[in-house]
């Protein structure tokens, strides 16, 4: 495999996908920056953030021209991948300045089912065991990732550009969504409005709450197994009140679940039982109401068509 890895290929001087791909959405949040550039906390510090990753992006390009081989093609997607961990905590720079739509989530949670799952979910499950399976299947959301990637990349290596296209587009759209839906979730909202409130509302509106305290941290129990420690540990290093609706967790296991089976089914029935668990989780570790959760599941399929197809007639003559 390291002798393939690096072999020297026949040179490929067109972008790859994720490098498009990120490159288009660092242009349309710069753009942001600027229009909301007297608002921001940090506004230098993430232009500077930006431009790093664009020299970076150019650097690893420039290489690869130098050292082509699928080992470097291999290097620069899992850049332009690892990234997502960087965008994703931005979202809430800007939607932090919109006033706080949660009270309108856990009023339609509360109406549609006369409860609040995010609530009940972990006392129905108590013990430790389920405690351990639902943050296993949490934690196992960016290994998932991992798997299809390197799944694409060495098995199907003729599909792997439209995998991670399908895969890094679909992030890029909630992205998006969620720099203008600011939903935080119950495990920031609930904690704010208080416990008595949040089991049948009525629901109050926080408006800018989190932009006048915007370093709040979700409620963190206790964790006393090894995969609930790892979650509360993502979660207090990571974690921002934002992207709640729709549950991107849940979407993006979806693409992936749909990716895995249209590969080798076998793959695909080994990672169905995480992908169940993962779903659970974000309602049991109060990150997502269960409406976050459904339309999860349904902008998950949605966007793996429109992707899909994005890709496919972009590079239908090629």
């Amino acid at each position: 495999m390291a002798i393939a890895l690096f072999r020297r290929e026949e040179e490929d001087r067109r972008f790859l996908p994720v490098e498009t791909l990120n490159m288009l959405y660092n242009l349309l949040t710069t753009i942001l920056i600027i229009i909301f550039y007297n608002r921001l906390r940090q506004p230098d510090e993430m232009l500077m953030s930006h431009f790093i990753i664009v020299v970076a992006t150019f650097a690893l390009i420039y290489i690869y021209t130098k050292y082509p081989s699928p080992g470097m093609r291999l290097v620069r997607m899992v850049t332009q991948m690892s990234l997502l961990t960087y965008w994703y905590p931005e979202t809430f720079e800007f939607n932090r300045m919109f006033p706080n739509m949660d009270h309108i989530f856990a009023q339609a949670e509360y109406t549609l089912l006369g409860c609040q799952p995010a609530l009940l979910f972990d006392q129905i499950f108590s013990n430790d065991i389920w405690r351990e399976l639902f943050s296993f299947g949490y934690w196992a959301y960016y290994p998932m990732i991992s798997v299809i990637c390197f799944w694409y990349f060495f098995k199907e290596p003729q599909n792997v550009r439209r995998c991670t296209f399908i895969i890094q587009c679909s992030f890029f759209i909630y992205y998006l969504l969620f720099i203008f839906l600011p939903v935080a979730g119950p495990q920031f909202y609930f904690p704010v409005i208080g416990a008595d409130v949040a089991v049948a509302g009525p629901y109050p509106a926080i408006k800018n709450y989190f932009d006048l305290d915007p370093n709040i941290l979700g409620h963190r129990e206790s964790a006393e197994g090894f995969f609930s420690a790892l979650v509360n540990i993502a979660q207090a290093s990571g974690e921002r009140p934002t992207a709640a609706f729709p549950s991107s967790h849940i979407g993006i296991s979806t693409i992936l679940i749909i990716l895995a089976f249209k590969s080798n089914r076998t793959l695909g029935w080994a990672l169905t039982p995480i992908y169940i668990l993962l779903c659970g989780a974000t309602v049991y570790i109060k990150a997502h109401y269960l409406i976050d959760g459904i339309a999860g599941i349904i902008s998950g399929i949605l966007l793996y068509l429109l992707t899909a197809a994005l890709f496919d007639r972009a590079t239908k003559n090629i």
